[in-house]
């Protein structure tokens, strides 16, 4: 009998190697960017779309790299203290590396990067799983923005719906989303289809450190915070 392909053995040195080896390889590369580049900037992301970061970081494509990823790999690269820092001071930003966080490094002027960042927001659809930031509820009535033919597709929502006359009808009140509460997959599925886009992607800057100072960003941080080594 031919060998089945469940069978075949995963030998988990070489797994772990494989791991172990990119690890080394983004670490490598924070720091070459750091050697390279004058100032490391901890940002933080809400609602994070790639398409849109992608379309962001063209921004800083000739001064500047970012880095995404392991917080706890990206803090090695940096300095977990001040014993171990990778340059004087910038443990400090390390220890703000926790949460939606990410690193850019870049050579552009502190002014620059304050405003690209202040100005950036882009308002996308919500997914599955995400806090509605608003309630949104539809009146019982005719539902004109539909057609016909998706009145089926609105009953498998949940909706209360049927047709009169070939207009799509909402046969009571229904709300789609409650405030601080997540989205369903049928409530994501009718926000799309409404055109309300609830959510918004935002990139805040958290800190900034260069050779010559480091700099806090968010509010309610105090220098004391990232001092402590």
């Amino acid at each position: 009998m031919p060998k089945s392909k469940r069978d075949r053995p995963v030998t988990l040195s070489k797994t772990k190697k494989k791991g172990r080896e990119h690890k080394e390889v983004i670490v490598k590369g924070i720091r070459e960017a750091v050697e390279k580049y004058c100032s490391v900037y901890v940002f933080s992301f809400e609602n994070m779309r790639n398409i849109k970061f992608k379309e962001f970081r063209q921004q800083f494509r000739q001064n500047g790299k970012f880095f995404l990823g392991s917080n706890k790999v990206m803090q090695v690269a940096l300095g977990r203290s001040a014993s171990d820092e990778h340059r004087p001071g910038i443990y400090k930003a390390s220890k703000l590396l926790h949460g939606d966080t990410g690193l850019l490094v870049t050579d552009m002027p502190k002014e620059e990067v304050e405003s690209l960042f202040n100005a950036y927001e882009d308002s996308d659809f919500s997914r599955t799983g995400s806090t509605a930031v608003e309630t949104v509820e539809l009146k019982e009535g005719p539902l004109e923005q539909f057609t016909h033919e998706m009145e089926p597709f609105l009953r498998k929502q949940g909706m209360p719906v049927r047709l009169n006359k070939g207009t799509v009808e909402l046969l009571s009140d229904f709300v789609v989303c409650e405030e601080g509460k997540p989205l369903s997959p049928e409530s994501s599925r009718i926000l799309r289809l409404l055109g309300i886009k609830l959510a918004t992607f935002k990139l805040n800057l958290v800190c900034r450190w260069s050779p010559n100072d480091f700099e806090l960003y968010r509010e309610g941080l105090d220098l004391s915070d990232v001092e402590t080594s």
